[in-house]
């Protein structure tokens, strides 16, 4: 919890650049992926990154790839997962207020915070 603490107070000083990311990614990280379901997703979604030219250019929310992964990936109860984390992340950042009010902000529209967490997916894979 500690570890966690110093990530979150990194991200509210914008020593981890975007904070949106970070905060989605710590989020994502309680949710229940099924390894299987989550390797043939994200092969499906490499192929997509491999299609779109340079596979090592910089990947957005919106790149094609990560929408795939997103909707690959999604499910009622995760979406809802996702959202009860961010609430809980919310309360943890409440006296850090650039994490606070990113927090809040990816927790008001759960659509981007779920691609977020799928571009960071994605980018985990991408480093391997």
């Amino acid at each position: 919890m500690e570890e966690l603490d110093t990530v979150l107070a990194q991200v509210d000083a914008g020593a981890l650049g975007d904070p949106l990311p970070v905060l989605a990614y710590l989020a994502g990280l309680s949710l229940e992926l099924d390894e299987g379901e989550l390797n043939g997703a994200r092969r499906r979604a490499l192929l997509l990154v491999a299609a779109g030219g340079d596979p090592h250019r910089e990947l957005d929310v919106d790149d094609r790839a990560v929408k795939s992964l997103a909707a690959d990936l999604y499910t009622k109860r995760r979406r809802a997962d996702l959202g009860r984390a961010l609430d809980a992340l919310v309360l943890r950042v409440r006296d850090l207020p650039t994490a606070r009010e990113g927090a809040l902000f990816l927790a008001a529209d759960l659509d981007l915070a779920w691609r977020l967490v799928a571009l960071a997916l994605l980018a985990e894979e991408l480093s391997e």
